[in-house]
């Protein structure tokens, strides 16, 4: 059994990720329904939080089935990091969870993100602050380091265990190769074979089949895996994992009917949760390409469902694909 704070999991737990303008409830929930034992939200930005935007409150939106459920948030100023923690606390969340591995430029800017890495030491200091400042599990993750030349991620994981990080999450990438390359799952291996170590050691990057969540499983000897983009568009695959897992073998492939009845559920939870038709339709439209993936000739009903900004369109293109090739 595998423990975040008091939080139970079974072993070898499968998280979802957290991913922007991905992981937002009507996403999560169908990933939990379908195995995911540890859910993130969206990452929150701990400034936006602070000055009340819309965006950022709206993302504190989580749900009882959800849980255990992890709120992330990225920043780089300590004053505003602690009250975040108050902020996020108020939504209850299960777990709180501090990004110190996001590439993206207008993130690492700030000094927040994969940007900390090049700081340990405000790294460490963040992270126990917060640790202080809460009684739910803070959890971290991040990346190998800034570059190859500054990969030091098993001093990093045992600083921050030692100031009360309850889990790590591990990308096995450097900000420097963004999402490029290859995952090397080889130093986050090595921090859970660091005999200082005893909080779970979770890795990511590239675990896009059952067979290399066993691989990570198996032969990196990590407490579970934390899966992101093989899972957009694909709630499947946590459900795929445990029952290769489980039997060797692997599930028959996802009816056409089931993927149209998803995509279908998806649409209606995104309109009812952002309580508009338009941003629902919006918000939808990157997970059509892996919901139909594989389908032959399905380019013009594609076109449809990115196209349009009607529900109803979306909608009547899902029921053609089903005629069509169901």
């Amino acid at each position: 059994m595998i423990k975040i704070g008091n939080i139970e999991l079974p072993d070898f737990p499968l998280l979802l990720a957290p991913m922007e303008d991905v992981s937002d409830p009507p996403f999560r929930a169908l990933c939990k329904e379908q195995g995911a034992d540890v859910v993130y939200t969206e990452f929150i930005s701990s400034e936006g939080l602070i000055r009340d935007a819309a965006k950022s409150i709206k993302k504190l939106d989580i749900y009882e089935k959800e849980r255990p459920v992890g709120i992330q948030i990225f920043g780089a100023n300590l004053e505003s990091m602690l009250q975040t923690i108050d902020i996020v606390e108020r939504s209850k969340p299960d777990i709180i969870d501090i990004n110190f591995g996001c590439p993206v430029k207008k993130v690492v800017s700030k000094g927040a993100g994969a940007g900390i890495l090049k700081d340990i030491c405000l790294m460490e200091q963040l992270t126990a602050e917060m640790v202080k400042r809460t009684n739910l599990p803070v959890t971290v993750k991040t990346r190998l380091g800034w570059d190859h030349n500054s990969i030091k991620i098993v001093e990093v994981a045992e600083r921050l265990q030692d100031v009360g990080c309850a889990a790590i999450s591990i990308h096995g990438r450097t900000r420097a190769q963004m999402y490029k390359g290859e995952a090397d799952w080889k130093p986050i291996a090595a921090v859970k074979n660091n005999p200082r170590m005893h909080i779970p050691v979770f890795g990511n990057g590239d675990v896009n089949t059952p067979e290399k969540a066993m691989e990570m499983r198996d032969l990196y000897g990590l407490d579970g895996a934390m899966i992101g983009r093989a899972s957009i568009g694909n709630p499947w695959f946590f459900k795929q994992v445990k029952h290769y897992f489980k039997t060797g073998e692997h599930l028959p492939e996802i009816t056409i009917a089931d993927r149209v009845e998803t995509a279908k559920r998806h649409l209606q939870m995104e309109i009812d949760w952002k309580e508009s038709e338009m941003q629902g339709v919006l918000e939808t439209r990157r997970h059509y390409a892996t919901y139909f993936k594989g389908i032959p000739h399905f380019k013009e009903y594609r076109m449809k469902m990115v196209t349009s900004n009607s529900s109803q369109e979306v909608f009547d293109a899902f029921d053609e694909v089903l005629q069509k090739f169901g």
